[in-house]
């Protein structure tokens, strides 16, 4: 636990120890210790909640759900983290299974917090009724997969104001370390400049990233739900993993700012497309030999399944053209995993982290100035040493077109680590009472943009069959 706490505290604390919090007229709910209640528990992410244990939550956590393959793959990994030689955790997993799990949980209440990360399908709904139910709201992205969602949504976040709730959604790529040195170095305008504007055709920031269905979690080999692969019932890609990117957009071109979906934002081009499954890598990855009833409709007569996994969401932000776009592929390459891709072009330099083979499929961050004299070189190592008060042991290494920034292992936290600090993160809030005055509009306009951006990209495909 202590080694969580430290990397915690030294990737990403001293980032976000300055967010300039709002006082609300009273603290949320109550502040005892949280008490979690895991609803349905369909996805992964609900367990990796977990992975670690806090001293602020209880032990006892009460899960609800129905009896089934998704129920049983969480309680196992919970019993994982339980049983492993290392740092073993503590949870003790009070359990009711039943069609009516919903409304046994909404009944009863045990807890305080509601856990979400699951089938998407009734997500929103679940967030509303619990926060109207009186229950604060952890929830795994994304929050809407439609733009009827997005409404619900809003009055999700209406009901939590009134009643002093908290509803956040668990944004981990925040606490990324090359994420986190392209925000600390973009808001360095000696050595960054200031953030183009850009085009549609060349956006001031890109972030692409590219996932995988058969994948390793824990050192096991993932084993996803049939309903995963529908689209109605998890989402698309273009409004699932682009929640990511577009939060990271918001987080680091404008840090700490408030951003209106009604005004900040500018839908400008959107597209989807699907990838084909075949029925033996379905099948490998669920270990169901055949598709279930719901996905036959859409099953091709070779029997492969298009999952609409893959999106394109061109926009303006506050004036500033951005690109987001996220790729599914079956297997990672050999030694990979999922990746990223990210730049962002500033008036003296790019800052672009890149995570392809060259790399060894390890995100690694560069600076890339556009007039790489000795002039700036001196600037660069000056203002540098910034950044390096805050991240001890960091360098710079030069390279061809600019430098790299070298990063030792000990900033390096997996993705699964990432659910630890986002769950710190929800724990200071809750005791605080407060969340940043930012972090609920711009909720709504990461929602507001995956939302509509599929709207988009529908309504660009009928117009084309018409």
């Amino acid at each position: 636990m202590g080694k969580r706490y430290l990397i915690f505290y030294v990737s990403s604390f001293l980032f976000l120890i300055s967010c300039d919090l709002e006082t609300q007229r009273q603290p949320f709910l109550e502040k005892s210790q949280i008490k979690l209640m895991t609803l349905d528990p369909g996805h992964f992410h609900a367990a990796l909640i977990q992975k670690s244990g806090y001293d602020e939550i209880d032990n006892n956590v009460y899960v609800f759900g129905t009896t089934g393959d998704d129920l049983n793959f969480h309680l196992n990994r919970i019993d994982g983290f339980n049983s492993r030689p290392e740092n073993p955790t503590h949870w003790n997993s009070i359990v009711y299974q039943g069609e009516d799990f919903f409304d046994k949980m909404i009944q009863e209440k045990p807890g305080n917090t509601v856990v979400l990360a699951g089938n998407n399908r009734l997500k929103t709904d679940y967030i509303l009724k619990s926060l109207k139910a009186g229950l604060n709201v952890y929830a795994d992205k994304p929050m809407a997969i439609n733009s009827i969602n997005f409404e619900v949504l809003k009055e999700a976040f209406t009901v939590a104001e009134a009643k002093n709730l908290m509803l956040y959604d668990i944004m981990t790529e925040r606490y990324e370390i090359t994420t986190i040195l392209q925000r600390e170095l973009s808001m360095i305008p000696e050595i960054f400049g200031e953030l183009e504007v850009g085009t549609e055709d060349n956006p001031a920031v890109t972030k692409e990233s590219i996932h995988h269905f058969f994948k390793y979690v824990s050192g096991s080999p993932l084993i996803r739900p049939t309903w995963f692969f529908d689209v109605k019932q998890q989402g698309e890609g273009i409004v699932d993993v682009t929640t990511h990117l577009v939060d990271l957009i918001q987080w680091e071109c404008f840090p700490e700012e408030i951003i209106d979906y009604k005004k900040d934002i500018e839908l400008m081009s959107a597209k989807r497309w699907p990838t084909l499954l075949t029925q033996s890598q379905f099948e490998q990855v669920t270990k169901e030999i055949s598709f279930p009833d719901y996905l036959l409709p859409i099953v091709q007569s070779d029997s492969v399944l298009p999952v609409y996994s893959n999106g394109e969401i061109n926009y303006k932000i506050k004036g500033i053209h951005a690109k987001a776009s996220v790729a599914w592929a079956y297997p990672a390459p050999e030694g990979a995993g999922d990746t990223h891709y990210s730049i962002m072009r500033g008036t003296k330099a790019n800052l672009v982290i890149r995570q392809g083979a060259e790399q060894q499929y390890r995100a690694e961050l560069y600076i890339e100035p556009n007039d790489p004299s000795e002039e700036y070189e001196d600037i660069l190592k000056l203002y540098f040493e910034l950044v390096q008060s805050k991240f001890p042991e960091i360098l710079l290494v030069k390279k061809q077109s600019g430098w790299e920034v070298k990063i030792p292992e000990v900033y390096k936290v997996g993705h699964e680590d990432h659910f630890a600090q986002v769950t710190e993160k929800y724990i200071e809030y809750y005791f605080n009472g407060t969340m940043p005055k930012w972090e609920i509009p711009n909720m709504l306009a990461k929602y507001y943009v995956t939302t509509q951006a599929l709207e988009l990209a529908m309504k660009n495909e009928s117009n084309k069959q018409d």
